[in-house]
């Protein structure tokens, strides 16, 4: 899960929460034995950070246009300048993992610092070209 918006931390991404929870039981070798699942491209600071802790292997659903560090704008798991590479493997679930973010999207945030009304937002449930 994401927790930016509860938290008010921007650090609190799903990233950053696994690695702290596995980090809370197992010594950091047991990332690079790793594969971590998450809903989004990891944005360009969760994808260093992975590639920092050496994870083995990330998957995941869909593309983040905006700030993606696998690919989308960057490929920093690939990048050969730094620490060993880590594969990625996009398009899990793709279509669930599109819902899952425009569910989270048409909410209102009530931790939002200049919060635009969405009361009049619908949630596009079709792909492209279907009905």
């Amino acid at each position: 899960m994401n927790d930016t918006n509860r938290s008010m931390n921007g650090t609190r991404h799903a990233e950053f929460l696994a690695l702290e929870e596995v980090l809370r039981t197992y010594p950091r070798s047991i990332l690079r034995n790793t594969d971590l699942y998450v809903t989004v491209e990891p944005c360009v600071m969760c994808a260093s950070a992975l590639r920092q802790y050496q994870i083995r292997r990330v998957y995941f659903g869909c593309a983040n246009e905006r700030f993606g560090g696998t690919g989308s704008v960057l490929s920093l798991h690939s990048d050969p300048g730094i620490d060993p590479p880590y594969p990625v493997y996009s398009g899990l679930f793709h279509k669930e993992a599109i819902m899952l973010l425009r569910r989270f999207y048409i909410q209102e945030n009530e931790k939002a610092p200049n919060p635009r009304p969405k009361k009049n937002r619908e949630l596009k449930t079709s792909f492209g070209n279907e009905p």
